[in-house]
This record gives C-alpha cells, sequence and structure tokens, in this order.
C-alpha cells in the first residue's frame, strides 16, 4: 500500500478524533431541551439523509452474508454503542464511562487478532495501551473522586467490546469492494431500523419544532453532518486502509481534545493532572503505532 494512501488513512482517523473529541459541547447545549435518545435519532437520521444526497446510487449485496455483516455493523456501531454509552452515564459518573470506553483497543486487538488475518498482537500495543490508559485516568479522574458502580461500569465496559465487534465488521465490509461512502450509508440504514424500536420504550418526542431555537439547529447539524455523516465515512477509510487495531489506537486521543476545547471554548483550568495524562496518553499513542 501507498505511503501517500498510508497518510490519508492516519489523517482520516485524526480528523474523526479531533471532531468527535468536541461533540460533548454540542450534547450539552442539546440536553437543556433534548433526551439523549432523541439527540441520537435526530443526529443519525440527518447523517443518512446527507450520505443518500452525496451517494445516491443504490447498490447490491452478493447475498445473505454481506447484507447480515452491514446489519451487524449497524447494529453495533449507530445503535448499541451509543444506547449502552448514554444509559451507562446514568448509572456511573461521565468520568468513569470516558475511561472505560477508552479500552475499546483493547478489545479490538483481541478481537482483531482472532477473527481478522493479519492483525497480529504486538508487545508495543500492550505498552502503549497501558500507558496511554494511564494517562486517561488521570484526565478524567483530576478533578473528582472515583466511585464504582457495578451496572453503568459493566454497561460502558459492554459499549467498549460493541464497539471493538463494529470495528471488525467493518473491516471485513471494505474487503466486500463497495466504497467507502455506499458502506456507511448502508450501515446507518440498519443502524437507524434497529434504533426504532427503543424509541418506543424510551424518553422520545418527535417534536421538531424545537429546531427553532437557531443554537439548537445548528448544534444537531454539526453532530449530524460532521460528527455522524462526515466522520463515520472518515473514521471506516482509515480501518479500510490501516486496519482495525492501529485505526482503534487513536480513539486515545478523545480525552486529549476534550480537554484543549475545555480550556479554549469553556475556559476550564488544566491541572497538573490533565497535563500530565494528556502527555502520557499521546507518549501511549506513539508506542502503540509502533
Amino acid at each position: 500500500m501507498s505511503e501517500t494512501k498510508q497518510s490519508r488513512g492516519h489523517m482520516g482517523a485524526i480528523l474523526t478524533i479531533a471532531i468527535w473529541g468536541t461533540t460533548f459541547i454540542s450534547t450539552k447545549v442539546l440536553l437543556r431541551d433534548f433526551t439523549p435518545i432523541e439527540i441520537l435519532f435526530f443526529r443519525f437520521v440527518m447523517g443518512y439523509l446527507a450520505l443518500c444526497i452525496v451517494c445516491p446510487r443504490r447498490f447490491k449485496t452478493t447475498g445473505l452474508k454481506q447484507e447480515l455483516m452491514f446489519a451487524g455493523a449497524g447494529l453495533t456501531g449507530i445503535c448499541l454503542y451509543y444506547l449502552l454509552e448514554n444509559v451507562a452515564l446514568t448509572y456511573t459518573l461521565a468520568s468513569n464511562v470516558g475511561v472505560i470506553v477508552s479500552i475499546a483497543p483493547f478489545f479490538t486487538a483481541i478481537l482483531a487478532h482472532l477473527f481478522l488475518p493479519g492483525e497480529r498482537l504486538k508487545k508495543y500495543f500492550f505498552l502503549g495501551f497501558l500507558v496511554s490508559i494511564t494517562g486517561i485516568i488521570l484526565i478524567s479522574f483530576s478533578g473528582g473522586s472515583v466511585e464504582i458502580s457495578p451496572t453503568g461500569d459493566l454497561l460502558a465496559i459492554s459499549a467498549s467490546i460493541v464497539w471493538a465487534a463494529y470495528s471488525i465488521l467493518t473491516k471485513k465490509i471494505s474487503g466486500f469492494g463497495y466504497s467507502t461512502l455506499q458502506a456507511t450509508k448502508r450501515i446507518f440504514f440498519y443502524g437507524l431500523l434497529f434504533m426504532i424500536s427503543p424509541l418506543f420504550f424510551m424518553d422520545f418526542a418527535l417534536d421538531l419544532g424545537r429546531f427553532t431555537n437557531t443554537v439548537y439547529l445548528m448544534n444537531i447539524i454539526y453532530l449530524g453532518l460532521g460528527a455522524s455523516a462526515l466522520c463515520f465515512v472518515t473514521w471506516n477509510f482509515a480501518l479500510r486502509v490501516l486496519g482495525a487495531v492501529k485505526t482503534s489506537i487513536y480513539i486515545y486521543l478523545v480525552p486529549v481534545v476534550t480537554i484543549v476545547f475545555s480550556v479554549l471554548i469553556l475556559n476550564e483550568p488544566v491541572t497538573w493532572k490533565t497535563a500530565v495524562g494528556a502527555g502520557l496518553t499521546l507518549a501511549g499513542l506513539v508506542i502503540s503505532e509502533r
């Protein structure tokens, strides 16, 4: 594979993480009048419609096995991951969820070793993981106490495993020969399809009148077009080019990006723990990429 394509893969992963690390700001604004499930549904509907406009051509899979792969990716990466993460936040601290979700690369490496050829486990990955997770723990608990909540923490662990499964499925889908846009659109379709059932059991109201508020409208557009449509395309492209393990390592950067934008936009202070934690997280990323 050419170095240029590899570089584009790394840039795609970095762009994705840069946007995903800022979504907490838009989500925080929308939570004033929207429930988590409403934000989730509206952003992915908007993302799906955007992908349909950009990539209107339909395609047929070659058989049931491929269709099940797309359905599995939609169920895990679009529906279950975000539902588990949102529900986990109602049972445990956000700092707990932030740390636990950041171990997704570890589960991705295990599953990739088992199900993907050429994705071998290496000592540098585990060394980098330990360094990064130490940094993420420092970042997440720099301003508060540690609190164990079995239900919430287990849900967060489940979210990490589900995201790892999504990474493996998407990497396998990348071998089918479809474009990244086509594949992502099909994954979004199944994700929304699986999301419909939970809407009836969770606190969901359509009430589109809330989007007459310009602030709400701009934030849902950012989440829908940027964090959903664009980012899933760039992330899936990175998975296709770099592989599941190397791409997933960039997840370590999410809390670092969050710190930077918290300082720049929300004027939050930087403590010595967050500074050291950010340094360790970046060092772990470099080690793991070896």
